[in-house]
């Protein structure tokens, strides 16, 4: 059976992992302890290790057949240095990987104005955040032309189940924007992105990136309300722009200060890609009928 390494051990690699084990035997590297008996329990191999420490990677120089990436950049910074510590190490092995799948986010896009966006816009990232992921699909898009591996990027806006919805935010009573300043955003079930990291692995083209987005086109106010309404919550207050620049936190506003909705009509046709949940109104759970039946 074929050899995958996926890093990055957080919620959607193990969303992932049944999907995965039907075509590769799976080793996921972990950086704990909890991590790794997790995923030991769910049937996959591991190795102990971390990004941010070239010496502990020793253990991934292996010819695997193909990697699948999920980890995120450092906190710091406009360079991924986790992503160009991970190729130095796969350079040590007797084989090149002959796919590799990146998991980056549409933030590299920057602030598109609520336009319309396909693979082919240029980016733009509008923060050191979206710098480092546009570094990491550079490096790893220049090394899979130099090397012969299969890269392929995945653009990916913001991942949500029933189990990762915004509730705290919710409950603390955070303010959204109103309608007029509001930007649109983009969405994701994490199990839909799961299904498309397996797809990518078999049959993304080299070189080639996929913006991973459903086909909902809402504003992220709107989004707020949905949450709240299903999950028998208030709606959050509205306030205008000028009022969020002097009382919302410069990270949570930055959110809030782009626009774009994702075209994904290549993720559909080249990847032949069909989604659980279309929309985020077919993924947000509704809560009321829930408390009501057990009621």
């Amino acid at each position: 059976m074929k050899k995958l390494l996926v890093i990055g051990a957080g919620d959607v690699a193990g969303r992932a992992l049944a999907g995965l084990a039907r075509d590769f035997h799976v080793t996921v590297l972990v950086r704990s302890a909890a991590a790794r008996e997790r995923f030991d329990r769910a049937g996959a191999a591991t190795i102990l290790a971390d990004l941010d420490d070239p010496a502990s990677l020793a253990g991934i120089a292996a010819d695997w057949d193909a990697v699948l990436h999920l980890a995120p950049p450092p906190e710091a910074g406009d360079r991924d240095t986790r992503t160009r510590n991970l190729l130095a190490a796969l350079e040590g092995a007797r084989m090149l990987p002959r796919r590799f799948v990146y998991i980056s986010t549409s933030g590299v896009y920057g602030d598109c104005g609520g336009d319309w966006v396909d693979e082919d816009r240029p980016v733009n990232p509008g923060t050191d955040r979206a710098r480092r992921r546009v570094d990491a699909e550079r490096t790893l898009l220049d090394w899979g032309e130099r090397s012969g591996v299969a890269v392929s990027v995945l653009r990916v806006p913001g991942i949500y189940a029933a189990d990762r919805l915004p509730l705290a935010r919710l409950e603390r009573g955070t303010p959204v924007l109103v309608a007029e300043d509001d930007v649109y955003t983009n969405h994701i079930h994490a199990d839909d992105l799961a299904a498309v990291c397996a797809v990518a692995l078999a049959v993304a083209m080299a070189g080639r990136v996929y913006n991973v987005s459903d086909d909902s086109h809402l504003k992220m106010g709107d989004y707020f309300d949905l949450v709240a309404d299903r999950n028998g919550l208030a709606r959050p207050p509205r306030i205008s722009r000028a009022e969020a620049v002097r009382v919302i936190p410069p990270t949570l506003l930055s959110f809030m200060s782009e626009s774009r909705r994702l075209v994904n009509r290549r993720m559909k046709a080249e990847l032949g890609v069909r989604l659980r949940y279309p929309t985020v109104f077919d993924g947000v759970p509704d809560r009321r009928f829930a408390s009501v039946a057990s009621s």
